[in-house]
């Protein structure tokens, strides 16, 4: 039995170390049962069928049970990785009673060390110190497990106490190591204390420490985390002072470069990395890919690194995969997401939250929650992660119903309520969507209230004049200290209030010392833009400081409004780098001007500078369109919708609009037809296409069939209803439709309204009924559109006395407008009054008015041919004028041959 002790005894501390460093401290219990003690052998093993107390122990004791130091070390190792919840402290501390009792902390640094490391893993810092104080002589591993117990515990004035005492030993087997090193500088990094960080530093290059890998890792990271241009200089200097570097190393000076936001330095030093044959690992890889968006040249490092992913077959890890993702999402490469997204065999909540996050990014709402549908699918629960991307999208789409479920998936889950990022994302929701209560009710609901909390509240009253009371009180109850973005949601307020609070907005931000920050700047033009004050914008402009593209695009929005094309010229052509809302703003100011040829000049620079036109850029050049009456461009701008897949409700109205107005109906009511969600946009449109072409029937049919689903009208539709039956002479039912307005649908008749059953009594003869109603309308809807079709009418049917009724009113009205003194003298001249006739024209020759010469145009193989009356500087003048000699040759033969055969028979 002898000769085998020493055997035996190795295997079951084999054993025990095995079942210790696997976490299953139960069976390392086992194991350290099953060794004999030197003084005594055999015995049956410690039973531990459940957690272990000290009657247990005692039991086991008293059958003689003795194990040793090193299987008592590996036991208490193995109850220390048990989890908080399994019992581990209590385990520990009934291992260490048995050691006590058994004498092994005294005699065995392996036990001590153990017990101490337990003590420190469970947060138990003093009954750890206890242990480490009975040490007589503790060594660099002792101070490490204390130190390190610290640090994780949070006390990190009491890590720094115990390296400087480590120091003051003066013990050559208790002085600082390379692994204490690697210790206290992470707790340095974490209280922000540079300065003691740079004292350990001179230690480790004084001890010559500073070549060793694990030491200088450490510092590299430090210096990183703490962030700054000095100390990324020092990290670099940590970094070249390693004489073996490992892919650690190099990780760590990367992800500082990227935390500090060099990424073009990281970018370099991963190429450094290559080139000197350190293979990056999946760490390097999911560090460097999501920064490649923001380098100059982004995308294709971005394809370069994806290369090398797949030669070294990294693509398997799922981190690199949504790395990659995250990227093309950045990029806009949304073709590539997909295909990594399709080609991965598993995937985890952070790869579908990749894939939603990446639709929302690049406006594919709709993808996004068709893909939330298949993560359901998948059984693998959402987070709120991927909540706030999805109510993001369901702002976004204006889907009330589908953010309200998600609003009742939160409710039914107390956990994801916690969530404060999600709440907020709720009250976000809510108020894009206008429904200030339900935002509000969610505001209550959020446990933990933060900045961003009150600050989505309080925009989600600024998004309306009518909440100017709450927004008030809200900020009043404001407990946390304000920031630019409340300063923001003050100066969007008073912009509802005018032009005098925007000016004591502007003051107070002055005062407070916000208006530094462009952010806030621009939004304090943008106030006096929409209260439309130019002049102060102006002023402003000329004296910021510092702007940006949104203070451009600001100030060519307000330029835009006013029409001064120069003023918006000379900036736009000033401006250091355009984004796409800049051309935009241009190509609308040009299109609204009736400069459709400089309109698409600049559509069509646009994308030769590499942006694609989005939903905006194709409804402003629609209007282009509409005023070149191009079927064919409007054709291309629908080609390029459908190639793009810009899906947008209003967009669609826009597209219907043009094809009607080009006098192509058919396309317009297939896009009508095949319209997924119709809304009031999609039917006013439509509406409007019939009212167009004289289809007045069509159109309140299609009116009641919009009402049959529930759609309230609003004052637009109404009118275009209103014009549909005037120009189709559809008297009653017109008057039926006025009547419905304010009795059935709620809405207040505008002057638009009066003005349609003013042109509908008009047109259809009833002059006198006509100029009755023009009299009664209410003093605040009086316009001089009624005026002026009563005016037209009048012409139309011969009505002289009414006629001069009208035009006084609109001479009044529109003093400066020469259509309707035409309009009264041809009057005149129909009923044969010259006297009136001369009396107009002398009213017009004492206002200087001169009748601009008539033009029209046509288009022949995508050329626009413009004729303007006695102009004869067409290029083709000569072919034209033979040809219309010709035809009115042939027109002269004709009327011969007729009156010829007439006067035979």
């Amino acid at each position: 039995m002898r000769a085998h002790y020493p055997r035996l005894k190795r295997a079951s501390y084999a054993a025990a170390s095995a079942c210790a460093s696997s976490g299953n401290a139960r069976h390392a219990l086992h194991a350290a049962a099953a060794a004999p003690d030197h003084r005594r052998r055999g015995g049956a093993p410690l039973g531990l069928g459940a957690p272990v107390d000290q009657r247990q122990l005692g039991c086991s004791l008293g059958e003689g049970l003795r194990p040793g130091a090193l299987e008592l070390a590996a036991a208490i190792r193995s109850a220390s990785a048990l989890p908080d919840g399994g019992g581990a402290l209590s385990l520990g501390r009934c291992l260490h009673g048995l050691a006590v009792k058994a004498g092994r902390v005294a005699s065995s640094a392996a036990v001590a060390k153990a017990v101490m490391d337990m003590y420190g893993r469970s947060g138990d810092l003093v009954d750890a110190r206890l242990v480490f104080d009975e040490m007589a002589r503790p060594d660099s591993v002792c101070w490490n497990i204390l130190i390190t117990a610290s640090s994780r515990g949070g006390r990190l004035e009491d890590a720094f106490g115990l390296f400087r005492s480590m120091l003051a030993c003066g013990v050559a087997q208790s002085m600082p190591t390379a692994v204490t090193v690697a210790v206290i500088v992470p707790a340095c990094a974490k209280g922000r204390h540079l300065q003691t960080g740079r004292s350990v530093h001179g230690y480790v290059v004084k001890t010559g420490l500073e070549s060793d890998t694990l030491c200088g890792n450490a510092m590299v990271s430090m210096y990183a985390k703490y962030g700054g241009s000095r100390a990324m200089d020092d990290a670099h200097r940590a970094f070249s002072s390693i004489r073996c570097k490992d892919v650690v190393s190099w990780n760590s000076i990367i992800a500082g470069y990227i935390e500090n936001g060099l990424f073009q330095e990281a970018l370099v030093l991963f190429s450094q990395m290559i080139s000197q044959g350190f293979l990056p690992n999946y760490s390097t890889v999911a560090n460097i890919l999501p920064m490649c968006a923001f380098t100059e040249f982004g995308r294709y490092h971005g394809k370069e690194v994806h290369g090398f992913v797949v030669r070294h077959g990294l693509e398997m890890d799922i981190s690199v995969c949504n790395a990659l993702m995250i990227h093309y999402s950045k990029v806009f490469e949304l073709k590539a997401l997909e295909s990594v997204f399709a080609s991965m065999d598993v995937r985890d909540i952070v790869t579908w939250n990749t894939v939603i996050a990446g639709y929302v990014m690049n406006g594919y709402h709709s993808r996004a929650l068709d893909l939330f549908q298949g993560l359901l699918s998948t059984g693998i629960p959402p987070n709120s992660v991927s909540f706030i991307s999805l109510l993001t999208a369901c702002a976004q789409l204006r889907d009330v119903k589908a953010g309200i479920g998600v609003h009742g998936y939160i409710l039914r889950r107390p956990v994801l309520l916690q969530e404060t990022s999600l709440m907020n994302a709720l009250v976000t929701f809510y108020s894009q969507c206008d429904r200030f209560d339900d935002a509000f009710r969610s505001f209550t609901d959020i446990l933990n209230k933060d900045l961003i909390s009150w600050n989505a509240i309080l925009s989600a009253c600024a998004n309306s004049e009518k909440r100017i009371e709450e927004f008030i009180r809200l900020l009043g109850e404001m407990s946390h200290q304000w920031d630019s973005v409340t300063v923001l949601n003050v100066i969007r307020m008073s912009a509802f209030c005018g032009i005098k609070r925007v000016r004591e907005a502007h003051g107070w931000s002055l005062r407070v010392g916000y208006t530094g920050e462009t952010s806030v700047a621009n939004a304090i033009l943008d106030a006096y833009v929409k209260c439309c004050c130019s002049q102060d914008a102006s002023i402003l402009f000329r004296n910021l400081a510092e702007r940006n593209i949104v203070t451009d695009n600001i100030m060519i929005s307000c330029y835009m409004k006013n029409n001064c094309i120069e003023d918006a010229e000379v900036i736009f052509n000033h401006m250091a780098e355009k984004d796409l809302t800049s051309w935009n703003l241009m190509i609308q100011l040009y299109a609204q001007n009736d400069m459709d040829d400089q309109a698409f000049s600049l559509f069509n620079h646009l994308q030769s500078e590499g942006l694609k036109p989005d939903v905006v850029s194709i409804t402003s050049i629609l209007e282009a369109c509409i005023h070149l009456c191009s079927v064919q461009l409007v054709r291309q701008c629908h080609t390029y919708m459908l190639r793009a897949s810009l899906e947008d409700i209003h967009l669609e109205g826009a597209l219907l609009d043009a094809y009607s107005k080009c006098g192509n109906i058919t396309n317009a009511y297939n896009i009508f037809q095949v319209s997924p969600k119709k809304d009031l946009i999609t039917f006013t449109a439509m509406i409007g296409c019939y009212a167009m072409h004289g289809m007045a029937e069509e159109a309140v049919e299609l009116f009641s069939k919009m009402l049959k689903i529930d759609i309230r009208p609003d004052h637009v539709v109404l009118t275009t209803l209103l014009s549909a039956c005037s120009h189709a002479g559809l008297v009653d039912a017109g008057i039926k439709i006025f009547k419905s307005i304010r009795e059935i649908h709620r809405v207040e008749p505008t002057a638009e309204h009066y003005a349609c059953m003013v042109d509908l009594l008009a047109r259809s003869g009833r002059l006198q009924d006509a100029y009755i109603f023009a009299l009664d309308m209410p003093p605040h809807v009086v316009n001089a559109n009624a005026w002026g079709s009563l005016l037209g009418a009048c012409k139309v049917h011969g009505e002289v006395e009414i006629g001069q009724l009208a035009a006084d009113h609109l001479f009044s009205m529109e003093a400066g407008d020469i259509g309707n003194y035409v309009i009264m003298s041809n009057i005149y001249a129909a009923d044969e009054k010259w006297d009136g006739v001369e009396s107009v024209r002398k009213l017009m020759k004492s206002k200087d008015m001169k009748k601009p010469a008539g033009c029209s145009w046509i288009e022949v193989d995508k050329t626009r041919h413009l004729f303007i009356a006695s102009d004869v500087k067409h290029q083709d003048r000569s072919c034209i004028y033979d040809m219309l000699g010709s035809l009115y040759q042939q027109i002269k033969d004709t009327q011969t041959q007729n009156m010829a055969t007439v006067k035979s028979m």
